[in-house]
């Protein structure tokens, strides 16, 4: 699939970062061209401003002041670089919140906020929608027609909620609507139970530490309804700037699998998805999962905006300085954390930060310049090695990667069973869980999509689905259909549990799937760190830790049973032919050793072939197609080398032949062109 570039006319891979020349106006006439020198330098072509610049923009309320920002835009402009202008609303200036404090966020426990930090506005207050429209207009009044105007990045990282008594209201009015009347929704909720029925809508507060905590449903609708505010605010801020620069994508950078908004909701909204990708690198054996983690995580981003490329907004080029310990990249890191992200979609490589500040809670954290301000270290050589090596890469800008595999990671499913109260209480390891299909997956050489349980299941030919506890308003109809039409569907225990409210299915788990997976799932054993279950699949042995449910099938073939315990002889792994296609159930939580082996089995039964057979433990293989042909990215996560075995391809960066056996340097990244 071939897609346009992001911005508009400008086919490149975008390479740049987080750029605050505000910070240091009192020296712009030293540091700012040696920052544009140093830019060209390192091979950058965007700079994303003015993301907290308002009380520059507007010092008084109504005042604005651009002319800051007028040098900046003409500086990039003169220099040959696109600017990705951000909207300032992540983080409002003080005489806002002095004069309108119903501007400010109340607290779960009802306290307002004091002026501080960011994102510290309430989403429901005219005030402050009223002021982010004004000076948005403003911003695509003044730049529409500006040389360097590439894109616009809405706010920064959205998140967090506000309590306060507008906000409540506008809950309230979201009840309403969902259902109808105060009846249906105490229905829905279960409310009798201790005796918690309300007469009306307006008598529902969002869930307090000082009132109600431990109801689920409301729990789980007052996520929806955050979800829905910040959906509803993009779209507010967004306004003027499409009816007045049209053609100029926007974005919000997202966060990975952040729990506080559904991203796949948020994602619909956007023209392109962006998130902020800073991995726990740790310069040792343990990179290898770090970068199947991420793979992950980016292949997620890239589904919440539909498959299409994306961008890596954000990404530290050397230590972070938030993280319990901030360990330097090794050399080759940053160019493989770089094209990993290209590998799986990102048409940007970015990062946080260009410049480091002097001052401020992030004046240690990595940036492409740092306060010694040359050319001269290690960190920016690297960078000016990534930039050489995406120039040599831009025919596959607007690529993608193409699948015929999906894993669903389901926000309202991880909302549901985050606060389920049985097992391993409220610990379930949904995000762990699903990381370790993908990875056993990934490990066998294939590309992945990663959807929720909203998104079509028809373009697949398997789809796994781990631990779908909550199965939302007519997904089990698609599951059914695609597994009639000829799919492979992979479910595992804890699934179909609980309906859309979180209400219990009634007769029997995995709820309106029992048909589809053959069987009925009657209970479920938790079990602690020192107990374990084992059973034996084609001759092999594996361990069950955690979770293990005893099944009865109703059609499915038993391919394996428990070794111990009550439940010994009960089925752990099934198979149920249904329709045209196939329904595996995975019974128990198992190690990596057992889900490599088993989608090893299911893929090649499903006539799946992968794009590199034999990879090594961490190695990333990843691929992307469009009107270029097919580039394959190979990349070694290991501290040590690692042997592959490759089918004819050629180099991309210089078209030189490859193939057969090869080796991989510690956290190399080899790009190839194939057939």
């Amino acid at each position: 699939m071939q897609y346009p570039p992001i911005i508009r006319d400008f086919p490149r891979l975008l390479h740049g970062g987080d750029y605050n020349p505000e910070q240091w106006r009192h020296l712009k006439d030293q540091i700012w061209p040696r920052d544009m020198a140093l830019a060209k330098a390192a091979g950058i072509n965007t700079l994303t401003v003015g993301i907290f610049s308002w009380a520059l923009l507007e010092p008084r309320e109504g005042e604005y002041d651009f002319s800051l920002l007028d040098e900046v835009m003409d500086m990039l402009a003169a220099n040959g670089l696109k600017a990705v202008l951000a909207t300032p609303s992540g983080a409002k200036p003080q005489w806002m919140a002095e004069k309108y404090p119903e501007t400010l966020r109340v607290r779960a426990d009802r306290t307002r906020e004091l002026y501080g930090n960011r994102h510290n506005h309430c989403l429901t207050s005219p005030v402050y929608r009223e002021k982010v429209r004004a000076i948005n207009t403003a911003l695509a009044t003044r730049y529409r027609s500006h040389p360097a105007l590439g894109l616009w990045h809405i706010s920064n990282e959205y998140g967090g909620e506000c309590h306060c008594p507008l906000c409540q209201q506008r809950f309230h009015e979201w009840l309403a609507r969902r259902y109808g009347t105060v009846d249906n929704m105490n229905r829905a909720w279960w409310n009798t139970f201790w005796s918690h029925l309300y007469t009306s809508f307006d008598a529902v507060d969002s869930p307090s530490p000082i009132g109600e905590s431990s109801n689920p449903a409301l729990s789980l609708n007052w996520r929806r309804f955050t979800t829905d505010q910040f959906c509803d605010f993009y779209r507010w801020e967004i306004a003027p700037l499409k009816a007045i620069t049209p053609d100029v994508p926007c974005t919000t950078n997202l966060m990975g699998t952040y729990t506080g908004i559904d991203y796949f909701r948020l994602g619909r909204e956007l023209d392109v998805s962006s998130w902020d990708n800073y991995p726990p690198w740790t310069g040792d054996a343990r990179d290898a999962r770090t970068l199947m983690e991420t793979a992950f995580k980016h292949d997620l981003m890239r589904g919440v905006g539909g498959q299409k490329p994306f961008m890596m907004m954000e990404s530290s080029p050397s230590a972070v300085n938030w993280q319990p310990i901030n360990r330097l990249r090794q050399p080759g890191v940053l160019m493989l954390q770089g094209l990993q992200a290209v590998a799986h979609g990102s048409d940007s490589v970015q990062y946080f930060q260009f410049r480091k500040g002097q001052g401020g809670s992030e004046k240690f954290h990595g940036a492409v310049i740092d306060h010694v301000g040359t050319h001269e270290t290690r960190v920016f050589r690297e960078v000016q090695e990534v930039g050489k090596r995406l120039d040599t890469l831009h025919t596959l800008t607007g690529s993608a990667p193409e699948s015929d595999i999906a894993v669903v990671y389901d926000w309202e499913n991880r909302w549901a069973i985050d606060q389920a109260a049985f097992g391993h209480n409220r610990n379930q390891r949904y995000e762990e869980t699903v990381c370790a299909h993908y990875r056993a997956l990934k490990g066998l050489g294939y590309d992945i999509d990663v959807i929720d349980q909203t998104c079509a299941l028809d373009r697949y030919r398997v789809v796994v689905a781990p631990m779908t506890y909550l199965l939302r308003d007519r997904y089990a109809e698609r599951v059914r259909a695609f597994v009639d039409a000829g799919g492979v569907y992979v479910g595992t225990y804890i699934s179909g549990w609980v309906n859309e409210d979180d209400a219990c299915w009634l007769g029997g788990w995995p709820g309106p799937l029992k048909d589809v997976f053959g069987l009925w799932d009657e209970e479920t054993d938790a079990l602690d760190a020192d107990q374990h279950n084992h059973f034996t699949w084609q001759g092999k042995a594996y361990q069950i830790d955690d979770y293990a449910a005893l099944i009865h099938p109703r059609g499915a073939e038993t391919l394996a049973i428990y070794d111990e315990n009550f439940y010994r002889g009960y089925p752990v792994l099934t198979r149920h032919a249904f329709g045209q296609g196939t329904a595996w159930y995975i019974a128990a939580r198992t190690g990596e050793d057992f889900l490599r082996d088993l989608y090893a089995n299911v893929l090649t039964r499903a006539g799946l072939t992968p794009l590199v057979s034999g990879l090594p433990t961490g190695v990333d293989c990843a691929s992307r197609v469009g009107d270029q042909g097919r580039f394959l990215f190979l990349m070694n996560g290991n501290p040590h080398a690692v042997a592959l075995h490759l089918p004819a391809c050629r180099r991309a960066d210089d078209d030189a032949p490859l193939s057969g056996d090869i080796s991989l340097a510690p956290w190399e990244t080899l790009v190839l062109r194939t057939e």
